[in-house]
């Protein structure tokens, strides 16, 4: 298949689509779930459709797939969360959302290489490119690993 957009878009809206979803709103741009018991975020320009959904909270396992005119071009596998029971998952969560909002056009999957605010430390080791690409994200507070996730992926074409 031929590739439907040239990537300079679909980069640009692979961002623009996280910075609207989880990355700004949390859970509260969640539309009604195709998956019993998950999360499904969206966000669509003109043909283009991005959906993240994902199963759990401290813990949890999901998928971003990108459509053009309802066929999937690309898509990104994640799975982590909190490590350790005694961590506040809200308020990790908030400072990975605001880690979430720096993605870069270098690297359009999670986070920043590097985000520090406050005791938090985010994290982001990633190799490849958009068409095929894995990384791992941490962060740790006063030194000590509260999360950890996986993620890989790529073009579908």
């Amino acid at each position: 298949m031929p590739v439907p957009i040239a990537q300079e878009p679909f980069i640009a809206f692979l961002i623009n689509a996280k910075r609207q979803t989880y990355a700004s709103q949390g859970d509260e741009a969640s539309v009604l779930p195709l998956l019993p018991g998950s999360r499904q975020l969206e966000y669509r320009e003109g043909a283009l459709l991005y959906r993240d959904i994902y199963f759990g909270f401290r813990r949890f396992v999901g998928q971003e797939t990108v459509y053009y005119d309802s066929s999937p071009i690309w898509a990104m596998g994640y799975a982590g969360g909190i490590v350790g029971i005694e961590t506040d998952a809200a308020e990790v969560y908030e400072f990975l959302r605001l880690a979430l909002r720096q993605v870069t056009p270098e690297h359009p999957y999670r986070g920043p290489h590097l985000l520090r605010n406050g005791h938090y430390l985010y994290r982001n080791i990633t190799r490849g490119c958009v068409e095929r690409f894995w990384g791992i994200e941490t962060i740790s507070r006063r030194g000590h690993t509260i999360y950890h996730l996986r993620y890989h992926g790529g073009t579908l074409f």
